[in-house]
């Protein structure tokens, strides 16, 4: 299997740290051009300096993807250095810091904030992408849901399990839309992984016992990492899964 991404560009969303970091520290040591965004500078910077150290390159930028115009112009100065966008990873995405609450007390204001990254971040940049990919009649499109798209939310947001399934459906619609000029969009939906701050006082609030139980529930009996889900990133971005297009892989350890 050729995973091997020389003369390639990718956008990776959401790459100051977690599932984003791996992902675009993964593309860069196999040689493709990335260019990673997110609201975070610091750890952006970060970021730049492990795809640097990987031996890769690494253009960074503050970018909102619930932004349109922000979105268009990252995208823009991505194919305007580089020539053309080969690769899309839509990554960006969370539960912006809201816990599981009754329905009754979730504000519109919370829902929406949390589809409007998850979901519509998805559409801006699949959209921003989309010609430079027809004119080229190829790319690659990757969206990371989540088990809450294919179940339920382990955080009991509702607003987050309705989302990551928009996404998969987001990724469905586009499969067949953008097929016709070889552009493949795929879905990897990764299990709970200790990537962030967030997960890690997720796993925190569980304490032994829940930790214990949620291990159990997993095949493998551990959990995975980050690594874990840029590897099914790197597959779908590759050569070997060009006839591979509409489709969610569950990175999960086995449910």
């Amino acid at each position: 299997m050729n995973l091997e991404f020389s003369g390639k560009t990718a956008i990776v969303t959401g790459a100051a740290h977690g599932f984003g970091r791996a992902i675009s520290v993964a593309l860069a040591r196999r040689g493709a051009d990335v260019w990673a965004c997110d609201l975070l500078g610091d750890e952006l910077l970060e970021t730049r300096e492990l795809c640097g150290a990987a031996g890769g390159a690494c253009s960074i930028r503050k970018v909102d993807v619930t932004d349109a115009l922000a979105v268009d112009e990252f995208v823009a100065d991505a194919e305007a250095a580089s020539g053309r966008v080969d690769i899309l990873v839509n990554n960006a995405g969370g539960v912006l810091g809201q816990v599981g609450r009754a329905l009754e007390e979730v504000t519109p204001r919370e829902w929406q904030s949390i589809f409007d990254v998850n979901v519509t971040g998805s559409f801006f940049l699949s959209r921003a992408v989309a010609t430079g990919m027809k004119g080229a009649r190829s790319g690659r499109i990757i969206n990371i849901s989540n088990g809450a798209g294919l179940g339920i939310s382990l955080t009991g947001i509702q607003a987050y399990a309705s989302a990551k399934a928009a996404q998969i459906g987001l990724t469905r619609q586009l499969a067949h839309e953008l097929g016709p000029w070889g552009i493949t969009v795929n879905n990897v939906a990764p299990g709970f992984v200790r990537s962030n701050a967030a997960t890690e006082r997720q796993w925190e609030s569980y304490g032994e016992a829940g930790q214990r139980a949620l291990v159990e529930q997993i095949a493998l009996k551990r959990l995975g990492s980050p690594e874990d889900i840029a590897y099914a990133v790197l597959f779908f971005a590759s050569n070997s899964a060009g006839w591979i297009t509409g489709q969610v892989l569950a990175v999960d350890g086995g449910k």
